[in-house]
């Protein structure tokens, strides 16, 4: 039942420890879309870039140890020689437990003040999914995702039927005041008075790709929608192949930014059939996918990454994201400039 409360940094890791370098800028890096090579575990946590010329450096120093978090605890998985599957939900788990991302603790409000959570995870070994809509008590969306994946034989479950799944499995499960922030309440409010003062709020999806040893490619996407949606509005995160994708034959993809737009254009899917129909690398074929966003009548970006561990991710609006090699080198975006 429902229970309601009304940069570059470099780093070594010779064990699944980072050593945390010093933030740097990376000027014009987000906007023209980062490549690189050689990748295991990526992350994002939305578009809209920081501006360093405005920025707190406290925020900055905040992101800073979210994402290495996020890939320390993936990249634990991968070094333990764990699947890319564990990984990228291990890297999500941190990123929905920070209030700094639009997903799980720090999600966004509905019309209603609610908080309404989506997340998916995908198996690029055997194209399994499995996925989450508008849960209300689940402190982890990607784990109950995943329990979907592995313990139904389904691919989607919303609302109270979800939330009662993940609970009968022993999840941990959250009060709506868990969720709740001055930051995103602010945003309603914002949003109540005038609509399009939110555009920034609306693009805090978090999301993971990863490449295991083995050569198999897994993602998960989570978030908490957009500030003052509809009750009951489903963005792209939890449909395979909109938001979410991984096939490990071509690539792995999460996507943040218009929900509507990434389910129109079936965005994560196109990046993987522009490879294989048209042999695009990773990062032609991620941008021909965010073309087809813009088509749509969208905006975001996504972060891409194939087999031999080529990372690509480009956007319409600078997505926060941050990746780890398989040598352990740490490099983060999160600046605009």
């Amino acid at each position: 039942m429902r229970r309601r409360v009304w940069t570059v940094v470099s780093s070594v890791l010779a064990v699944p420890v980072l050593v945390l370098g010093a933030v740097s800028a990376s000027t014009g890096w987000a906007e023209s879309g980062a490549a690189a090579d050689d990748v295991s575990l990526a992350i994002h946590c939305g578009t809209d870039a920081l501006d360093r010329t405005t920025t707190p450096p406290e925020v900055g120093a905040e992101y800073e140890r979210m994402f290495q978090e996020a890939l320390r605890a993936g990249y634990a998985v991968l070094h333990r020689n764990g699947s890319a599957v564990d990984a990228v939900q291990a890297a999500v788990v941190v990123l929905e437990d920070n209030p700094l991302c639009n997903a799980g603790r720090g999600a966004v409000f509905n019309e209603n003040a609610e908080h309404q959570l989506d997340s998916a995870i995908m198996d690029g070994r055997t194209l399994d999914v499995g996925a989450v809509a508008a849960v209300e008590n689940v402190k982890n969306p990607v784990k109950a995702a995943r329990l979907v994946m592995d313990q139904t034989p389904h691919v989607l479950l919303v609302g109270e039927g979800a939330d009662d799944f993940a609970a009968a499995k022993g999840l941990e499960t959250a009060t709506q005041d868990y969720y709740w922030t001055q930051r995103r309440w602010d945003s309603l409010m914002a949003a109540k008075r005038d609509a399009a003062s939110i555009k920034a709020e609306e693009h805090g999806t978090v999301g993971a790709v990863a490449v295991d040893r083995r050569g198999q490619l897994a993602a998960a996407t989570s978030t908490g929608g957009l500030t003052n949606k509809m009750v009951g509005r489903v963005g792209d995160s939890p449909i395979a192949g909109a938001g979410t994708y991984a096939d490990s034959k071509f690539v792995a993809v999460s996507g943040t930014g218009k929900g509507e737009a990434f389910i129109r254009a079936n965005a994560a899917r196109e990046v993987a059939v522009q490879m294989e129909h048209r042999g695009l690398d990773v990062a032609a074929a991620a941008q021909a996918a965010i073309d087809r966003v813009v088509r749509a009548e969208g905006d975001g970006g996504l972060i891409a990454l194939d087999p031999r561990g080529e990372f690509a991710a480009p956007s319409t609006d600078s997505v926060k994201y941050a990746w780890i090699t398989k040598s352990g080198d740490v490099q983060t975006r999160f600046y605009r400039n």
